[in-house]
């Protein structure tokens, strides 16, 4: 599986989706994923890939990492992993 289907699996996971329901344009809103949603999204997120992701829990608008929808969390995730390597 790709990166990009990996994040989206643990996106429908967390939304209680099919990761076919989940598309790049899709907000964490649109698909109903609340604040504790989105943490623990994150925290799957982390372990599944072994990164860490910079964002603050407590204050998302201030994070360095991308939440706006889905393609940005992709996009934030690939570049996360390539710098690990």
């Amino acid at each position: 599986m790709s990166i990009s289907d990996r994040v989206i699996a643990i996106i429908a996971e967390q939304a209680v989706l099919e990761p076919s329901d989940v598309s790049p344009e899709s907000t964490l809103e649109d698909l109903g994923i609340d604040s504790l949603g989105l943490v623990e999204s994150i925290f799957a997120i982390e372990e599944e890939f072994d990164i860490s992701i910079p964002f603050n829990a407590n204050e998302p608008s201030q994070s360095d990492f991308d939440i706006s929808n889905v393609a940005a969390i992709i996009a934030g995730i690939e570049k996360l992993v390539s710098e690990k390597v």
